[in-house]
């Protein structure tokens, strides 16, 4: 079983052992014979996909209307996944999505840290410094690092915890927020079992 999840920058694949990357502006998705499972942010490829008959869209699966309209596949096939968590989707942006329930309650994006970084870089050169995200955020801090790192961290922080729900990371950056969220679990494959559990939801269909 071939199952891929289409970002804007690259196909990200797994096969059932290893995951592997492939840049939409090199790859060519003909090239595959084998069925292919798939969901995608990419609404230029979407299109594309659509005149391969190997390439199958699981996004066709899934009740959208428990979702909002513009809310992105990849967060929503997040949600499935899972029964009770705060899933964070630490990426090029940070997204945030409360399930409780099997239900989705709701969810927000954050910028990502170097969309974040780049912001403060942008207001002053003095403000260019990487997150430290060892900063004690029970302390306000004197130093400027540290300031801007509570500035980025503390909302964030004092958001997730409210809900008193397991917390899941997955994305680019999860290891960087599990040292803040120190009892959180690291799910790099979320999307993928999420993916699978779908086809085995609609196994009759699928076959």
């Amino acid at each position: 079983m071939l199952l891929c999840d289409i970002g804007n920058t690259s196909y990200h694949f797994f096969d059932g052992e290893n995951s592997y990357k492939r840049d939409v502006t090199s790859f060519e998705p003909s090239s595959l014979q084998e069925k292919v499972y798939f969901i995608c942010v990419n609404n230029t490829l979407h299109v594309k996909l659509k005149s391969l008959h190997n390439w199958i869209d699981l996004a066709q699966y899934i009740a959208k209307d428990k979702y909002y309209k513009t809310m992105g596949i990849d967060r929503i096939f997040a949600v499935e996944a899972v029964a009770n968590a705060v899933i964070i989707d630490a990426g090029s942006a940070v997204t945030v999505d409360v399930v409780q329930k099997g239900r989705f309650v709701g969810g927000f994006i954050y910028p990502g840290i170097r969309a974040m970084q780049k912001t403060y870089e942008n207001i002053s050169p003095a403000l260019s410094y990487s997150f430290n995200f060892e900063c004690d955020l029970d302390i306000m801090p004197k130093n400027s690092q540290d300031a801007i790192s509570y500035g980025y961290l503390k909302t964030l922080y004092c958001e997730v915890m409210s809900h008193k729900l397991p917390i899941i990371l997955t994305g680019g950056d999860a290891s960087e927020f599990q040292k803040i969220f120190t009892n959180a679990t690291i799910d790099t494959a979320l999307i993928f079992n999420s993916m699978k559990k779908i086809i085995q939801q609609n196994e009759d269909t699928l076959c």
